[in-house]
């Protein structure tokens, strides 16, 4: 069994008007190399989940993005993610704007193969008011408490990134947070995943093993990605480029920005992007952010 393959072949199998999510969160650990690949397709229309950060707002930016179903977006640093800002305030994009506790309850749903799980979370407040397909459920025992009731997120594809991948489909997350890459790949048909290094075969020990946060059974394809969540952070192995996302976030103020950093930064492949970026060996070694 041998799971590694491209980008490219990674990306193939979208189709217009699918679900697709995102693991990562805001500007941390994004599957980046693998959405750039995206952004040189032809796909559109698609659902985007995503504990959101600049992958959303790229793809929104190329006219790719249909419906949102989103906690935040942003840049942590910079606040608010520049073209989904710029998108969201001409009105450009069908939204589900969740709870981020909502969010994961709909993953879960999804990964546990239910309609929906019951939540506290987004009661008394405008989620249910601007979302009224959201619906209530009472519980059933002596209680009669009324929860919401989370619809499941049922996703098409998920796309990760992990520090460590091998040829089986097995992953490590090395940071200190695996944030709810486990939940993105349980609840989707096909799960991708992007890695800073690929081995042949684990041999894990019991410490060790406790990074693998999904089964091998869930992933469809590894793809060989080093640097691959740039500009975002991958701790530890980087940090984020805050040089890179101030070029980016002034492509929204920019007349004709969006294409001119395209041209820049996607267009000419994955080589030609580490490339303009300074080399792997530069954008492997930025600091870790200090909060």
């Amino acid at each position: 069994m041998d799971k590694r393959m491209t980008t490219a072949d990674a990306v193939a199998g979208l189709r217009d008007g699918m679900t697709v999510g995102f693991g990562g969160w805001g500007p941390r650990r994004k599957p980046m190399a693998l959405m750039r690949e995206i952004l040189r397709s032809d796909v559109k229309d698609l659902t985007v989940v995503a504990y959101g950060g600049p992958e959303v707002g790229m793809l929104c930016a190329a006219g790719k993005v249909k419906k949102l179903i989103f906690g935040f977006a942003t840049l942590d640093a910079i606040p608010l993610e520049p073209w989904y800002r710029k998108l969201r305030e001409a009105g450009g994009l069908e939204l589900l704007e969740l709870d981020e506790g909502m969010l994961e309850w709909g993953l879960r749903a999804a990964g546990m193969r239910l309609p929906f799980l019951p939540t506290r979370c987004g009661l008394a407040t405008d989620v249910t008011r601007l979302n009224p397909e959201l619906r209530t459920v009472r519980s059933p025992y002596d209680d009669g408490e009324v929860l919401l009731a989370m619809p499941a997120l049922k996703l098409d594809v998920a796309f990760v990134h992990v520090n460590v991948a091998d040829r089986l489909g097995n992953t490590l997350i090395l940071g200190g947070d695996p944030y709810f890459d486990h939940l993105f790949a349980r609840a989707a048909d096909a799960c991708y995943v992007s890695a800073e290094r690929v081995e042949e075969r684990f041999a894990l020990d019991g410490d060790t093993a406790r990074r693998n946060t999904f089964e091998r059974y869930l992933v469809k394809g590894v793809v060989h990605a080093p640097c691959g969540a740039h500009p975002t952070t991958c701790a530890p192995d980087y940090g984020w480029d805050m040089g890179h996302f101030k070029r980016y976030v002034a492509s929204a103020a920019e007349e004709g920005g969006w294409p001119a950093y395209v041209e820049e930064f996607v267009a000419g492949g994955e080589a030609a992007y580490q490339a303009r970026n300074g080399g792997v060996e530069r954008m492997g070694s930025l600091p870790l952010p200090v909060f």
